[in-house]
Formats: structure tokens, C-alpha cells, sequence
């Protein structure tokens, strides 16, 4: 007879709540859910795992009397509007972790090599004027406007800029789904990046289901958070006009890298129309909505004509993001796992395998993969012999 258990409600939602799923996802998955909580019927022994998995929640967390309180593990700088910022998901805790778990042992691949501490970590303050760092994380990353006009495409701008950021000391990691689970997909809109600051290996970790161009402010945005030397959980909002000091000073950074205000003060030809606002977004490699706050910082537009264009150009950015959603995690899994992983931690983790100071067990469980033949493809197409 199987052995069936009794558990508390509260945790049964807790769990559904946490994994994100909506009412026909529960149906679908766990339709005797409501009779379970209702203790009309007790889940089997075997049925609660496969809940358990299914939400991605510890399979003793289910037991609790009551669900425990999941912080955020580094410092939660978002804001979302007058909303309270929600409980993180399984998804967003699940990123932090796996990324912790890879600047761990890359700390330690980085102390016995003999890796130099990169000097601008904690270098900078929010008392700094932000268009004076920007300058120095403009020249550092060679980033200026004639660089990027050797841009080919939003693709390769992104990519310019990953390897730039990395060959300064910092693992950066763009990913829209969990790991390597594309079942799992993450959401833009509960965050948009964040930063695991550390004086000898630190770590940017960009959502990837986001665009293209909203991932390079986010990249530039937790930038500016390693220079002050702190690790963040953000969400980039451009329109917000109070909140945490460093996160609005992070903001102003990243913008001025991107679109310098004298620069775009000489650009702009007079009316934010749709087609303006995409021939700047091109010319500076950044998203429609970056350029219309640069337009309100210079002084082209009111607080009142800056929010409402900038609440219809958000809906219109969503409604592309939802439309690209389901595509996510797909394409050439040796072309895009470097870029999930950080191609120089991925290059560590492999030399360290081959050189058997990792074991290959450990090597798959970082790079997310089960099958060696896997690796040793990863390997070819990161150039690691």
C-alpha cells in the first residue's frame, strides 16, 4: 500500500507560488493539488516528490509547518514602482546560488595561479561624480563612440563588450534560462541582473531573456557596482527617482558610458519620434528607453512628456520580449553555452579537468553538462586542448 502524508497547505502553495506556476500549470501538473490542501486526500510518499521536483523545491522544505523565509543571499536593490518587490522565485535563487558556486571554486582556480587582484574593484564611491567614472570605465573597457561604430550588430556589440568586461578580470555570464534547463525560463521583469562583487573574481550575471540592448545597460549598470565594490541583485529602472543611493548612482554610470551627454546634446535632431529614437539607439548601441531618459537628463523633455513616452515605449518593448520568450535557450548549444557560462570560466574549469586538478564529475557539475562527449565539444569550441 503506498504511504500517503499529510502536509501543511501553506507550504503546498508556498511551493507553487515559488516555482511561478499559474492556475493551468497546477492542473496540468499537480491537478489533485486543491485536495491535498483541502485534506479531502493525502498526496502519496512518491507524488509529493515528483511535486517537489517539479516546483524545484527541497524535498525537505515540504515537511515545514509553516514556509520559511527565502531571502535574497546579496543585497536587493530593486524597485519596483510602488509595488512591494515580490518573494523571489526558485528561478532567480537558483541563478544566485549556481553563480556563487562558480565564483567559489574560480576564486580558488584564480589563488593558486597566481591571478593579479584587478585594481578597480571598490575603487570608486557614489560621492564620485558619475560622468568622471564613466570616463575611466570607458577608456578602460575601450569603449568609446568610434569604437562602437565597428559594431556589426546588436549580437556582436554584446559580445564585444562580455570579452572586453572579461579580459579585465570579471566573469560575466548571460543567461535566460536556469543552468542549462531551458524548461526553465527566467523573467526580465522580476530582474534584470546583478553583482557578486570580490576583490580577486568578480562576477556579472546578466538575464538573457531580456533584449539585446537591455543587456548591455544591465552589464554596464553591475559594472559600476563592482567599482563600488558591492554585490546587488538589480533591476535597472531607468524612471525611478528615489530608492538606494548606489543603485540611482549605478544608473547615472552606465547611462554616461553609454550615451555621454555632451556627445548626444550634438546628436539629436529635435523631436523624440520613433524614428529618432531607434537612429540613437542605434548610434549608441543602447535600448529606446535609455535614449529617452538621456534626452530627459539633457534637458530635451519634461518629467511629465519623459514618463508617459516612456511608459508607451515600455509596453511596446514588452510586447517584443513576450513575443521572443518561447525562443529562448535555443541555437547552437556550443555557440551559446560559452557566453551562459563565461567563456573564461568555462576555459578554467576545462584545463583544470584535463589537467586532472578537477575531477570530471565536479567539471560537468559546473559546466552544467552530463555527457563527456558534451564536454569534449565545448572544449573544441572554446579552443581548450
Amino acid at each position: 500500500m503506498a504511504v500517503r502524508v499529510e502536509v501543511a497547505p501553506e507550504l503546498l502553495h508556498w511551493a507553487v507560488e515559488r516555482a511561478g506556476w499559474d492556475r493551468e500549470t497546477v492542473e496540468r501538473r499537480a491537478p489533485r493539488l486543491d485536495e491535498w490542501a483541502a485534506g479531502t486526500r493525502r498526496p502519496t510518499l512518491k507524488q509529493l516528490e515528483r511535486f517537489a521536483s517539479d516546483t524545484y523545491t527541497p524535498f525537505g522544505l515540504i515537511f515545514l509547518l509553516e514556509p520559511p523565509v527565502e531571502d535574497v543571499p546579496i543585497p536587493d536593490m530593486r524597485t519596483m514602482g510602488n509595488a512591494a518587490v515580490p518573494r523571489p522565485s526558485a528561478d532567480l535563487l537558483d541563478t544566485i546560488y549556481l553563480c556563487q558556486t562558480r565564483q567559489d571554486w574560480y576564486r580558488t582556480h584564480a589563488q593558486e595561479s597566481g591571478v593579479a587582484e584587478p585594481d578597480f574593484v571598490g575603487s570608486a564611491t557614489t560621492e564620485a561624480p558619475p560622468v568622471v567614472i564613466a570616463d575611466r570605465v570607458r577608456d578602460l573597457l575601450n569603449f568609446d563612440l568610434a569604437e562602437r561604430d565597428k559594431f556589426s550588430s546588436w549580437e556582436d556589440a554584446l559580445r564585444r563588450l562580455i570579452d572586453r568586461i572579461e579580459s579585465i578580470g570579471v566573469l560575466v555570464m548571460v543567461n535566460g534560462i536556469v543552468g542549462a534547463n531551458t524548461h526553465r525560463k527566467l523573467n526580465p521583469e522580476e530582474f534584470r541582473g546583478f553583482a557578486l562583487s570580490d576583490s580577486l573574481v568578480p562576477l556579472i550575471s546578466v538575464n538573457g531573456a531580456d533584449t539585446k540592448a537591455a543587456q548591455i545597460f544591465t552589464m554596464i549598470h553591475e559594472f559600476a557596482h563592482i567599482w563600488l565594490g558591492m554585490s546587488a541583485l538589480s533591476d535597472a529602472a531607468m524612471t525611478a527617482a528615489d530608492g538606494a543611493t548606489e543603485e540611482l548612482w549605478c544608473n547615472q554610470v552606465a547611462a554616461e558610458v553609454l550615451v555621454p551627454i555632451t556627445a548626444l546634446r550634438g546628436d539629436y535632431r529635435g523631436q523624440p519620434d520613433p524614428q529618432e529614437l531607434e537612429r540613437l539607439a542605434r548610434k549608441y548601441w543602447v535600448s529606446t528607453l535609455v535614449v529617452l531618459k538621456r534626452l530627459f537628463d539633457a534637458g530635451f523633455l519634461t518629467w511629465e512628456s519623459f514618463r508617459e513616452r516612456y511608459e508607451s515605449e515600455r509596453e511596446r518593448v514588452i510586447g517584443i520580449l513576450a513575443a521572443k520568450r518561447g525562443d529562448d535557450g535555443g541555437g547552437n548549444y556550443y555557440y551559446t553555452q560559452p557566453i551562459r557560462l563565461s567563456r573564461q570560466f568555462a576555459q578554467a574549469v576545462i584545463s583544470s579537468a584535463l589537467e586532472g586538478s578537477t575531477t570530471y564529475r565536479d567539471a560537468y557539475h559546473l559546466l552544467g553538462t552530463r555527457k563527456h562527449a558534451t564536454f569534449e565539444h565545448l572544449a573544441a569550441e572554446l579552443g581548450v586542448a
